[in-house]
């Protein structure tokens, strides 16, 4: 039995990791497609798709979740959990996850790398700074931020109207102090005085468009798409019209390179990218993801947050940007999170409840309906918590045996890869012989509204949807610029399957209220925000930033 009383840091720092050269040995990645960032990290050169071009890709798996709560989930865990399973039967993995943003890590979170023996490391590394991916970003971004200003500063060719500018700036932080502000004060020489405010680093355009983009010349083009403003006759002004694209490919032609490094067990991951999922479209980078498929036979991903968030826009945008299929989708519950949706509070958990359970359950139902509307194959992945009782496993095993929903239950927090094996194994099986009819629910050509109305209907279980006046004009300019065709990112409270957070489990009878619609040209997708999500988010009262330090002996604590 593993001691259970060790955190995940304590067991990530007690890790033997590997020279990643090996770890890129695994895959037979060659020397000059390597790019190390010490001993633990490196980046891989995109070179190595001129030389993969022929090989037949991987299947694709995704990890989703039911509607997250308090209590966790551990998809995460389960993602590392599963890519080290598949090696234990002795299949060729590769894990393919997000960054982790300092918003979140120093805020609620503490850490995202997986947790207990399923962890990708060094988890302190890939927790804080990493290979600077999301500086570059935030460097990007701000770049174009002051080169807009002085733009106007300058004379204002485009005629740019400064009460128009949609670009805002951003920070990897939690601050909302900075939601709203006012740049430019202090006279002449300082520009001109206007509103402007800052979103988290993992909301801004660039972060989705460096995890869409397919190579170099994708992400200039992307680039150049940018609407930054409007001008005083209401037409769009794009970066390519400002002529900064070249300046800000350059900025991230490095960021652009997927991160290799290792879980506990030594099984290769590619850690690259991290949009949110409730405010953006929660995925890793599709270079990354395809690049994966090309070195192994199984790729393992994960998408933010439920299958009405990530797992969604992972369907709807991702797999079209990047033109593939996922094989199969796993969709993670625990019996913690199932009985905080069947009504017991977070202070009860521990008290046995099948009852709360079953109550509970019509939220992972609801998330396997949104899956089977896609036509693919799915599993249901009960990851098991110390305090889950035999009965309340059982409980949900029977269920979706009831239902004819496959079900595993896997313990890879605690026993790493060999926790996850029985999963692995009803995989490999589901995929070759389970029916993959993949397909969108809505398609390109349909109307705004209709993708909307459909994501809403079919994913969130509403009635319809309800747009405000302001999204109603935002909608007209939409059509009216040609981006009709552009699949919707709905920013929505990863929370509940509505858009008010309070309606946990299954709730029905509810509309969806869009109050504001963003185009994302560059990304390739119009933002739909809705209920009162926020971009830029704030601190708790208590960060878990106050538990976090650094001891003389140089190793890092409160890190979960």
């Amino acid at each position: 039995m593993i001691t259970k009383h060790l955190s995940d840091i304590d067991i990530a720092q007690k890790a033997q990791l590997r020279p990643i050269q090996d770890i890129a040995a695994k895959l037979q990645i060659q020397d000059e497609e390597l790019e190390c960032y010490g001993f633990t990290k490196a980046k891989i050169s995109l070179t190595i798709f001129d030389r993969l071009k022929e090989q037949k890709e991987g299947h694709v798996i995704l990890v989703t979740s039911i509607n997250p709560t308090p209590a966790g989930e551990g998809k995460s865990t389960v993602t590392v959990g599963l890519g080290q399973a598949f090696e234990k039967i002795g299949k060729k993995a590769i894990i393919a996850m997000r960054e982790p943003s300092l918003g979140p890590t120093m805020g609620i979170k503490g850490g995202a790398a997986g947790g207990g023996y399923s962890q990708v490391l060094p988890m302190e590394e890939i927790n804080l700074h990493f290979t600077g991916d999301f500086h570059a970003i935030t460097s990007a971004h701000n770049a174009l931020s002051a080169f807009i200003d002085n733009h106007i500063h300058h004379g204002n060719e485009l005629g740019i109207d400064a009460r128009r500018i949609v670009w805002k700036r951003v920070l990897d932080l939690n601050d909302r102090a900075l939601r709203q502000v006012v740049v430019g004060l202090g006279g002449q020489l300082n520009g001109y005085p206007r509103e402007d405010g800052f979103d988290i680093t993992v909301a801004s355009e660039m972060m989705a468009i460096l995890c869409l983009a397919e190579n170099l010349n994708d992400l200039k083009k992307r680039l150049s798409s940018i609407i930054v403003a409007y001008n005083q006759e209401g037409e769009p002004v794009t970066v390519g019209a400002l002529g900064y694209e070249g300046v800000l490919t350059l900025l991230l032609k490095d960021a652009l390179k997927p991160n290799l490094v290792q879980t506990i067990e030594g099984t290769p991951a590619l850690v690259h990218g991290g949009p949110f999922a409730n405010i953006a479209h929660g995925c890793n980078s599709l270079i990354a993801t395809k690049m994966a498929a090309k070195l192994a036979d199984y790729v393992v991903t994960e998408a933010g947050f439920g299958a009405d968030l990530g797992a969604e826009k992972f369907l709807h945008i991702k797999t079209r940007a990047g033109d593939f299929k996922p094989s199969a989708v796993v969709i993670v519950a625990t019996v913690r999170a199932l009985k905080m949706h069947g009504g017991m509070k977070k202070t009860e958990l521990k008290e046995e409840n099948t009852h709360a359970v079953l109550e509970g359950i019509h939220n992972l139902e609801k998330h396997i309906e949104t899956v089977q509307a896609f036509g693919l194959p799915y599993i249901v992945a009960v990851n098991r918590f110390i305090t889950d009782t035999k009965e309340e496993i059982q409980a949900i095993e029977d269920w979706c045996s009831k239902h004819g929903h496959p079900v595993k239950a896997v313990n890879v927090w605690e026993e790493g890869g060999e926790g996850g094996t029985a999963l692995a194994e009803e995989l490999a099986t589901l995929i070759e012989k389970k029916k993959n009819s993949f397909s969108y629910l809505y398609e390109e050509n349909d109307s705004i509204e209709e993708k909307l109305s459909k994501v809403a209907q079919v994913v969130y279980g509403a009635d319809g949807i309800t747009l405000t006046s302001k999204a109603r004009k935002q909608l007209a300019a939409i059509e009216k610029n040609g981006w009709a065709h552009l699949p919707v990112c709905m920013a929505k409270t990863q929370y509940s399957l509505s858009d008010d957070p309070a309606l946990i489990g299954r709730p029905k009878g509810f509309t969806i209220t869009i109050r504001e619609l963003k185009p994302s040209v560059g990304a390739g997708f119009i933002v739909a925000l809705t209920g009162s999500i926020l971009t830029m988010p704030g601190l708790p009262k208590k960060p878990a930033a106050l538990e976090m330090d650094l001891l003389e002996d140089g190793s890092v604590t409160g890190l979960f």
